[in-house]
């Protein structure tokens, strides 16, 4: 059974030959030993191209390729099955190859000495001699807390910011005349009836044009007086125009 120094690996071997890819413990980038020809497979003169076109020399890849990252056990099972028919003599090539593309590496990895993981040099903070995750450069962990506090400062600041200064009252959303929506001006904008509020004669609050009963003590608005016609003034839209005029000069409503 293949021992690597992680259990953090991928065997790309064929039987055209070996290689090998060891990953970082903490980010998962990795290093892809260089390429070893099978000499059993260059006897039987099937080897075409190298590899079938593996890298030759070995080369930083970054993430997982296929996610593997094999486990002692699972990993005898799986490359069990996977080269299982192969030669005695592949084997030991195999296995050779292996420990040859350990040792070149190890050279890209180091050991933490706390958590016991193999990290790449982007993850080792050479000034601790631990790998980021136990002991994270200063510089970088300084930089984050900034950040973490910058946000909580946004959104304690939000939570009390005053975004909106309108008036919190009633609105006649619908026409009373057309039945279409009134829009938020003080006439319809469809037909241009008022949408001024009907107020109560028995407690003054103001209501809404569609509401039959007042909103706070029940009067019963449909027997409020209607207001005084004011000479002039348009029935519609409010306008005030020269006494004795028959029709609206804004909108041409009768008056």
């Amino acid at each position: 059974m293949l021992k690597s120094f992680t259990r953090n690996y991928e065997d790309n071997s064929t039987e055209a030959g070996f290689q090998f890819t060891f990953y970082c413990d903490v980010c998962s980038d990795g290093y892809k030993s260089s390429f070893i020809e099978s000499e059993t497979y260059k006897k039987k003169g099937l080897l075409r191209g190298v590899g079938q076109g593996a890298s030759i020399l070995g080369s930083l890849v970054g993430g997982r390729a296929h996610n593997l990252g094999y486990g002692a056990d699972r990993a005898s099972n799986v490359l069990g099955e996977r080269f299982d028919g192969r030669s005695p003599e592949w084997q030991k090539e195999h296995e050779t190859a292996f420990e040859h593309a350990q040792n070149e590496a190890k050279q890209h990895f180091h050991r933490c000495p706390s958590c016991n993981k193999y990290v790449c040099d982007s993850c080792w903070n050479e000034d601790e001699g631990l790998c980021v995750s136990c002991a994270p450069r200063q510089e970088v962990f300084v930089a984050k807390a900034r950040a973490d506090a910058m946000k909580r400062n946004i959104e304690d600041a939000g939570k009390t910011a005053t975004v909106w200064q309108g008036e919190i009252e009633s609105k006649t959303t619908i026409c009373p005349v057309c039945g279409k929506p009134a829009g938020t001006g003080k006439f319809c904008n469809n037909c241009g009836a008022s949408m001024d509020l009907r107020e109560c004669p028995k407690c003054g609050t103001k209501n809404a044009l569609t509401v039959k009963f007042c909103n706070n003590c029940g009067a019963n608005l449909s027997e409020a007086a209607a207001p005084a016609a004011v000479p002039g003034k348009c029935p519609a839209c409010g306008e005030q125009n020269p006494p004795g005029t028959k029709f609206c000069g804004s909108c041409g409503t009768k008056i």
